[in-house]
């Protein structure tokens, strides 16, 4: 095992962006930023919230390295910038940008809702604009419960225009996969659809349930586990469900069409029998299999992200470090690998190791950025 110099200048992966802005740091735009600053993806990663106590917190955390009330000059130095207002904001917070973007910057949102901000983007003419949705989230909103994390292994909606560069489209992916998700390309009015049908669908329907439950205070007695699993997505923040289904009201009627017809079939093989018992067998192959994804079900990790050299032997080096030390790492992931050097996330049992582990690599000469 070749041994690591402790007055060396710790080495880290070359970022994919100097400068990332997150324009709007709240459970998403908290999450990337916490994503673009553990995986050595920028540089410097730059907050800007109305809200001086959301920027406060986002400091206070960790997820960013400096925090902006408003737009300005000072947008210019940055190659990356990241849209994630609540649907509402996210046209007056694109026009608010657009006058300070740099045009080589690539710009991209979080929005659930494609086709508004990418024709709004065109209006403005920012050229380098990549509309984006990582289908991630969690009932627990804002900055605090922000996680990189949420978004490992999401699927990531990307829906480029026919105006889309096609480098704009390659470093959007490229991003995406550096946070740990999975990118699909699709064009915007094609997701809109599909959204309408998979998430504001659903939730209407949630709506629907629980209004009935209030209605009839002797259904509360009985809506137990399985009516309380279907009708989850009502417990969602109600102003940015509302701005979300509205800003989506035209394929979500479509949606609300095709569901009602599937409600009068059923209703209509209540006289059937077999067709019912058909039907009943077709939606259980269909829910069974859907892809399961654990991230909510997870414990919760005690992580750290090691930036290493591009050399040989450096997993076994920090490994063993550990080992010396007593440390147990309980899981190991390779994150990138570039030309100047690359990133491990390691997996520890407790926040404690985690402290123990940072001081020890640290004091090895390795760049150490935690998560516990």
């Amino acid at each position: 095992m070749s041994e690591p110099d402790p007055s060396a200048t710790p080495v880290t992966p070359a970022p994919l962006f100097g400068t990332a802005v997150v324009a709007g740091v709240g459970l998403i735009g908290g999450s990337v930023a916490m994503g673009l600053r553990q995986r050595f993806l920028a540089q410097r990663v730059i907050g800007m919230d109305a809200s001086m106590d959301v920027l406060r917190e986002a400091e206070a955390l960790g997820l960013v390295d400096e925090v902006r009330p408003t737009a300005g000059e000072w947008l210019r130095g940055a190659d990356l910038v990241i849209l994630a207002a609540p649907m509402r904001a996210l046209i007056p917070l694109a026009n608010e940008l657009a006058p300070f973007l740099n045009p080589a910057a690539l710009v991209s949102d979080v929005g659930s809702v494609k086709g508004g901000i990418a024709a709004e983007m065109e209006r403005l003419g920012v050229r380098n604009f990549v509309a984006g949705h990582p289908m991630a989230g969690s009932e627990r909103g804002g900055v605090t419960h922000a996680n990189a994390a949420l978004l490992e292994n999401a699927v990531w909606v990307l829906t480029p225009t026919d105006q889309t560069p096609l480098t704009a489209l390659s470093r959007a992916r490229t991003l995406v996969e550096g946070l740990g998700a999975a990118p699909v390309v699709m064009p915007p009015d094609a997701h809109d659809a599909l959204v309408a049908t998979v998430s504001h669908l659903p939730y209407l329907a949630s709506l629907a349930l629980t209004h009935m439950v209030a209605r009839d205070e002797r259904l509360s007695l009985l809506a137990a586990g399985g009516f309380r699993d279907l009708t989850r997505v009502a417990s969602g923040d109600p102003r940015m469900s509302r701005d979300m289904v509205v800003e989506n009201k035209t394929a979500l009627r479509e949606a609300l069409r095709r569901f009602r017809y599937q409600l009068d079939r059923l209703e209509a093989d209540l006289e059937e029998p077999e067709e019912l018992l058909a039907a009943a067998h077709e939606g259980k192959r269909t829910r069974d299999s859907l892809p399961v994804v654990r991230r909510s079900l997870l414990p919760q990790k005690y992580d750290l992200v090691v930036a290493v050299p591009d050399k040989p032997n450096q997993i076994g080096v920090v490994t063993q470090t550990l080992g010396a030390a007593g440390v147990n790492i309980k899981d190991i992931e390779v994150l990138a690998i570039r030309e100047e050097g690359g990133a491990l996330r390691l997996g520890l049992e407790s926040a404690d190791a985690v402290v123990q582990a940072t001081g020890i690599l640290r004091g090895a000469g390795f760049e150490v950025r935690g998560r516990g």
